[in-house]
């Protein structure tokens, strides 16, 4: 009886480091380069694994969980930026050029809300001086014609009945003539150009002050509709476009509340890159999101892959920017595994390499064991 009760004794402590976690995704024991090897307390030990006693665990919230093996469906990483929707956006820009003056209520800034229509600033013409010198000279002119034609149409229809009908009907033309001129080149000398806003929106861009002077063609408001901007990202592969079944952003806070929808596909490269355009959409309609900012889209294809899903988190770097998860062996053992994993959106990463369906994963805290020396 006592060789038996010492012979379990002998085995306790096997069983225990050889727990389900120990082995790789071929069966391969993870943790033989650490037999013989006692630490106490929290600790790296030189193959890289980290032992964390039970009370240190609990502090730093650790999660394991065995992940099965599962299909996944496909998806890409691609960089993107935010465009503006050409139906639902549009600038503000001046013919002729001139002075600015604001409007009935003032000039407006960044993020006022406008209606389409509504009067934004006037600008008021300033030609050369001898531009302006030439059309005075020439308006004083058409102001004297006038008023003798005036005078002479005046005489003749004084005369109708002794005079042919058509000097009558001349003198008349001559007269709508020269007042129409006059009217013209005055109004050209103070002209003023009215800045509407082209569609309904928020000012995304005002860069006006009274009295500033522009030029002609000249940027001077952009008013965008902030529930309806583009997302574009480009890919090295335009195999994948019609696979493409939807996409998610990530990187910022709300990002995962954000469905892309595929808008269209550029037929041209651009800095080696084919463009995708995508329409956002968010079931509160508000989009967080800046004209020109830059982000990841994660591309949904119609494929599956087999592979562990798991949360994002539970992939860290190592010191050789490796990815890796951290799979539990014992009770306060753990270690560092390579993987190669896909993005799958909504925080979620399929590993398609490195795993085994018997490994304990750290799920919550392993950026934490990553950091410890």
């Amino acid at each position: 009886m006592k060789l038996i009760f010492l012979s379990c004794l002998w085995l306790a402590p096997l069983l225990v480091h050889a727990a389900p976690g120990a082995h790789g995704p071929n069966g391969e024991h993870l943790d033989e380069a650490t037999a013989g090897v006692r630490s106490s307390g929290l600790a790296r030990l030189p193959d890289g694994s980290v032992q964390v006693p039970v009370a240190a665990q609990r502090r730093m919230g650790l999660l394991t969980t065995f992940v099965p093996l599962t299909d996944a469906p496909a998806a890409l990483e691609l960089p993107g930026r935010v465009i503006i929707d050409p139906n639902a956006s549009g600038r503000v820009q001046t013919v002729q050029g001139g002075r600015i003056e604001p409007g009935p209520k003032g000039l407006p800034i960044a993020g006022q809300k406008v209606s389409r229509g509504e009067l934004l600033a006037y600008v008021r013409f300033h030609g050369d001086p001898y531009a302006q010198a030439n059309q005075q000279a020439q308006l004083s002119e058409l102001r004297s014609n006038l008023t003798v034609a005036t005078q002479g149409a005046k005489r003749l229809r004084s005369l109708e009945g002794t005079v042919p009908r058509r000097e009558i009907e001349a003198a008349e033309a001559e007269l709508l003539s020269l007042t129409a001129r006059e009217r013209d080149i005055g109004a050209s000398l103070k002209a003023v150009e009215a800045l509407l806003a082209p569609v309904s929106g928020v000012i995304s861009r005002a860069d006006v002050l009274a009295g500033q002077v522009v030029e002609p063609r000249e940027l001077l408001f952009e008013v965008i509709d902030p529930t309806r901007v583009l997302i574009e990202a480009g890919t090295a592969d335009p195999a994948i476009v019609p696979s493409i079944v939807g996409g998610y952003l990530q990187g910022f806070k709300g990002a995962g509340s954000i469905k892309l929808t595929l808008a269209g596909a550029g037929r041209s490269l651009r800095d080696g890159l084919l463009p995708l355009t995508f329409r956002a959409r968010s079931e509160s309609g508000a989009l967080p999101l800046a004209v020109g900012q830059s982000l990841t889209v994660v591309v949904k294809l119609d494929a599956q892959i087999k592979g562990h899903v798991l949360p994002s988190q539970a992939v860290v770097r190592n010191p050789a920017n490796e990815a890796i998860v951290w799979i539990k062996s014992g009770a306060e053992r753990y270690i560092p595994q390579a993987v190669q994993y896909q993005t799958l959106g909504n925080n979620l990463v399929v590993v398609t390499q490195g795993l085994g369906e018997a490994n304990r994963v750290v799920v919550h805290g392993a950026s934490l064991l990553a950091q410890i020396r």
